[in-house]
């Protein structure tokens, strides 16, 4: 019986090692993570990511995974469950919005180089040629409509209301329209071939591209706030982790910075990356 006992106790004490063995395992191994998979819609942002930061968290010894998704919602969904580590594809209000609106705890880990808002044209050449009465299309959801209402703005097209939040202005909120522009809100994946039947269109960027047109063909591009640039999203809970401080690091590293000069060209750098 005494021997059975010692027989059982030392089963039980090689059990408990074991199980601590395997926690230590575990957390090290979560802490080591080695192979990420980061989201971005299908285009110039899964581009960015398979192009710029791909093959520096390779050489940081990652293997790395891009997962492309064709819609909005996905992207967020398979980052909250788990599915991906990381995404790319949405700015800082579409960010906190959808993760009140799902219950998620989302954050941003930096802003990157973005497809800025652009007026394109096939009557005009320039913004000086732009003649009484033209149309302008424009998008029709609230958020890419601010956006073109504040390029036309810059561009002293028309005045808005100085009160009202930037972000939120829309058509009502037009106090000077000196050209009698005709405003013309349509679904914004209509706008890229809305060029050729109207005067003038306001093209988001992720669009035009999608659409084959060159950024740099627009008669003026927008001065974009980083709120509405794209960042590189993560679950709150993995802010501190080392893939995530990784990530991060070869988004701000010169390597970055020169592919995106190189191969994406017409893209607006955030403050960060602009000014330093």
């Amino acid at each position: 019986m005494k021997k059975l006992l010692l027989l059982l106790v030392l089963v039980l004490s090689v059990g408990v090692i074991a199980a601590c063995g395997n926690t230590e395992k575990s957390s090290s191994s979560s802490e080591d993570k080695k192979e990420i998979k980061i989201g971005a819609t299908a285009g110039p942002y899964s581009d960015m990511v398979s192009k710029a930061i791909k093959p520096l968290l390779e050489k940081k010894g990652y293997k790395v995974e891009v997962v492309e998704f064709s819609d909005y919602i996905q992207p967020n969904k398979a980052l909250g469950n788990g599915d991906i580590d990381a995404n790319l594809f949405q700015h800082k209000i579409y960010m906190e919005n959808f993760a009140k609106e799902n219950n998620l705890e989302l954050s941003e880990l930096v802003v990157v180089p973005t497809a800025p808002m652009g007026v394109y044209s096939n009557k005009y050449s320039s913004l000086d040629e732009v003649a009484e009465g033209s149309t302008i299309s424009l998008p029709n959801d609230p958020v890419n409509l601010a956006r073109a209402l504040g390029v036309l703005e810059d561009a002293g097209l028309i005045t808005l209301d100085p009160d009202v939040n930037p972000l939120t202005v829309s058509e009502k909120d037009v106090k000077d329209n000196s050209k009698n522009l005709k405003l013309q809100p349509i679904e914004a994946g209509q706008l890229p071939r809305s060029v050729d039947s109207v005067d003038l269109a306001a093209v988001p960027g992720n669009f035009a591209l999608a659409a084959k047109m060159d950024l740099l063909d627009a008669l003026v591009l927008e001065d974009m706030p980083d709120d509405y640039r794209n960042r590189v999203v993560v679950n709150t809970k993995d802010l501190d982790a080392t893939f995530a401080k990784d990530i991060k690091e070869v988004v701000e590293s010169a390597e970055f910075e020169a592919t995106m000069d190189e191969q994406f060209k017409g893209f607006g750098k955030p403050a960060w990356m602009a000014n330093r």
